[in-house]
């Protein structure tokens, strides 16, 4: 066997090294030549929030490929939308168009990274199709985004605060503290006089206590009698109007029983129908008397002026 001349050497040492160069960029681009055929999606974004190429593409947590390549939109409709070329090696996962690519951050420090979301309702996705893109929240942004409303909240607390500062300072000018200061002093005073006051009583209690015990008991016997007096005396009025009342009770039964018995000039009048009669017609007599007397006077009533007999009386057809 002939051994291999130093040209032919070299030359494969060239095409090996080559070889690696263009597969460690294809490699750095998020192809892997190695592993054969793969399937390539695309989504838009309008911010991609930092995924760069070769950033890792995960389904359920499980990396499944690369991002191959990210620009602009050449559409004029579409100006300023990024578009995110996307490489998935194994060729046996499948999902519908309906799926969503979503860029997330993989932590605090870490990068971007983007999602696949899998939808198996509806048209299976090819190779070359479009995803529908969305940007997660990031940890911190999510975190801002609730702090922005404590946040203004503060803002609006510290504004009013201040307000409230300045109209206390406004208020205590120097005159309202020396009347303030002077209004402290007088009640200081007021509160050293009552306590003077307060033991001079104690004092005169501690010193007139029998005296006032004494007093007390006094006033409750007296206050006893009354009481007992006042009873006693609302007893013996009620007892006499009780008694007038049993007499007023009883003289009025005995003018009922003689009134019913006949007895008396209303007992009489109630019992003697005739006696009854004898006045009513008396009474119709005095009223037609009456009557005769108003309607011819000169019948009855006879005088003269001058001592001439007064003519008697006629009775016309008349009159």
């Amino acid at each position: 066997m002939k051994k291999m001349s130093k040209e032919l050497k070299a030359g494969l040492v060239a095409i090996g090294v080559l070889f690696l160069f263009v597969w460690g960029f294809s490699f750095l681009k998020g192809k892997n030549l190695l592993k054969g055929a793969a399937n390539t999606y695309y989504t838009t974004y309008q911010n991609i929030n930092g995924l760069k190429k070769s950033s890792e593409v995960t389904i359920n947590g499980f990396s499944v490929g690369k991002v191959m390549d990210i620009y602009f939109d050449t559409n004029p409709k579409k100006k300023g939308s990024l578009i995110v070329e996307f490489m998935i090696e194994n060729t046996d996962i499948v999902f519908s168009k309906n799926s969503i690519a979503k860029i997330y951050s993989g932590g605090l420090m870490g990068g971007k990274s983007l999602a696949i979301h899998p939808v198996y309702d509806g048209e299976m996705a090819e190779s070359g199709d479009y995803l529908k893109g969305e940007v997660e929240a990031g940890i911190m942004t999510s975190f801002s985004n609730k702090l922005d409303p404590i946040q203004a909240k503060v803002s609006s607390t510290l504004t009013n605060i201040d307000a409230v500062a300045k109209d206390v300072n406004q208020l205590l000018n120097k005159d309202m503290i020396r009347n303030l200061q002077q209004s402290v002093l007088q009640v200081n005073q007021i509160l050293t006089t009552l306590q003077g006051t307060t033991k001079s009583i104690n004092a005169m209690v501690l010193k007139n206590g029998s005296n006032l015990d004494a007093t007390l008991n006094n006033m409750t016997v007296t206050t006893q009698n009354l009481k007992t007096f006042s009873d006693s005396l609302s007893k013996v009025e009620i007892l006499a109007i009780s008694q007038k009342m049993s007499n007023t009770v009883a003289s009025l039964d005995k003018i009922i029983s003689d009134i019913k018995n006949g007895n008396g000039t209303i007992g009489k009048l109630t019992k003697e129908e005739g006696l009854y009669n004898n006045l009513e017609s008396a009474s119709k007599e005095l009223e037609e008397l009456l009557r005769e007397i108003k309607e011819r006077p000169k019948r009855f009533v006879h005088f003269s002026l001058f001592g001439k007999k007064a003519e008697r009386y006629k009775e016309t057809t008349e009159n």
